[in-house]
């Protein structure tokens, strides 16, 4: 993406975090309310490997129908190329870190489960959440899917301009030094190309329409590669 864009983009999300509108609790402890989650994820089958693509709307497919979501065109492309895995969408729009940490256990111990798609920090940066503890609730998972021998591919996002030179800082770095400390894969920016492209972007300017989200999924592939066993 270039300088413009990425500024463009940041300052959309900047307006964002001025009109959120969450009260205190919600800014430092994760601000879960009425977020949706799924009761029960869908019944899987147990014979082909996992990849869990674990994050908030973005995941989820917010805004989109269910064969429109990024984990489903995934699916398609992993079966077009060869691979045999099936894709769990473990995403719940509005969740946070924090959010992700207290699900992470009961999420990632189903059975066949080796790829984890960690995907989160945007709502945490819209509460204004401390970026140290977006970062230790990032971390709780990556320690938590390592323990169960998963390979992880951590996608990073960006700090809206709006909280501060010292937060933005702080928030950018966190996703990079998560992935070198434990030598995950790294995605910068998952919406790279997409992000402030009016023809690729619902109404918002933040979630991707159809279009975007395949594009999402192309750029979530080509950093899951190196993970991938046929």
């Amino acid at each position: 993406m270039s300088s413009l864009l990425r500024i463009k983009f940041l300052i959309c999300l900047g307006l964002a975090v001025l009109s959120f509108g969450c009260g205190e609790q919600d800014r430092f402890t994760g601000g879960q309310g009425n977020v949706e989650r799924p009761l029960v994820y869908p019944q899987t089958v147990a014979a082909r490997p996992k990849i869990i693509a674990f994050g908030d709307s973005l995941t989820a497919g917010f805004g989109l129908s269910e064969t429109e979501s990024y984990p489903y065109l995934l699916q398609q492309r992993l079966n077009a190329e060869g691979y045999d895995y099936e894709v769990v969408n473990a995403g719940v729009s509005g969740d946070t870190s924090l959010g992700g940490s207290e699900r992470a256990e009961w999420t990632l111990e189903q059975q066949g489960a080796k790829i984890l798609i960690l995907e989160l920090g945007a709502n945490d940066m819209l509460r204004g959440m401390p970026p140290a503890r977006m970062k230790a609730n990032l971390e709780s998972i990556i320690k938590k899917a390592q323990e169960l021998n998963m390979k992880i591919l951590l996608c990073g996002m960006f700090a809206a301009p709006t909280l501060g030179t010292e937060y933005q800082q702080e928030f950018n770095t966190a996703f990079p030094d998560l992935a070198d400390q434990y030598k995950t894969a790294f995605l910068p920016f998952p919406l790279e190309n997409i992000a402030m492209k009016p023809e690729l972007n619902q109404g918002d300017g933040i979630h991707p329409n159809a279009e975007g989200t395949r594009m999402m999924a192309d750029n979530i592939y080509n950093a899951l590669l190196p993970l991938l066993e046929k």
